[in-house]
């Protein structure tokens, strides 16, 4: 299978902020009032939100943070590269992927507030993932990285900073 034909199967369509291709495939019909969520959160959110998201080799999931936490699930394709930089300076490097014994994930859980961006390893092809939010994800709960702060902020990760971030 090709890329472009997962794209076109699955209806996908650009990000619009954080890059790669996705489609919002559910959105619970059930809301959780503001007067019940954390502070954090600025009117009610609906129970969770589920995507499909696609990488390609041209693409990548920019730095970027949100209010909820995030599943990441691997559905098909090559492995992609994540990172993870937590508010104490350190930070993580994780590959998604189906090969369990050689250490990768098929599931990663990045907690709320956890600058995080992604991208195919080198060489491959496509990657098919989903993500699940709850509450649900809304883009004004999205925040992009700076690439200025974060070298600032993580210097021992200057590399793949500057391949997950535009500015």
């Amino acid at each position: 299978m090709e890329a472009n034909e997962v794209i076109k199967l699955l209806n996908l369509v650009p990000h619009p902020e954080e890059g790669g291709f996705f489609i919002e495939t559910y959105r619970s019909s059930e809301f959780i009032a503001k007067e019940s969520l954390p502070n954090r959160y600025d009117a009610k959110r609906s129970f969770g939100t589920c995507i499909y998201y696609f990488l390609t080799p041209e693409t990548f999931s920019k730095i970027h943070k949100l209010k909820s936490d995030e599943i990441f699930h691997f559905y098909l394709g090559d492995p992609v590269e994540m990172v993870n930089l937590y508010q104490d300076g350190s930070g993580q490097m994780l590959t998604i992927g189906n090969d369990i014994k050689n250490g990768m994930l098929p599931q990663v859980i990045v907690k709320k507030d956890i600058w995080q961006g992604a991208r195919l390893k080198d060489g491959g092809k496509f990657a098919l993932l989903g993500t699940t939010v709850a509450p649900s994800f809304e883009f004004i709960d999205y925040e992009t990285g700076k690439r200025d702060f974060l070298l600032k902020n993580y210097p021992n990760f200057k590399d793949i900073i500057v391949k997950l971030t535009s500015e």
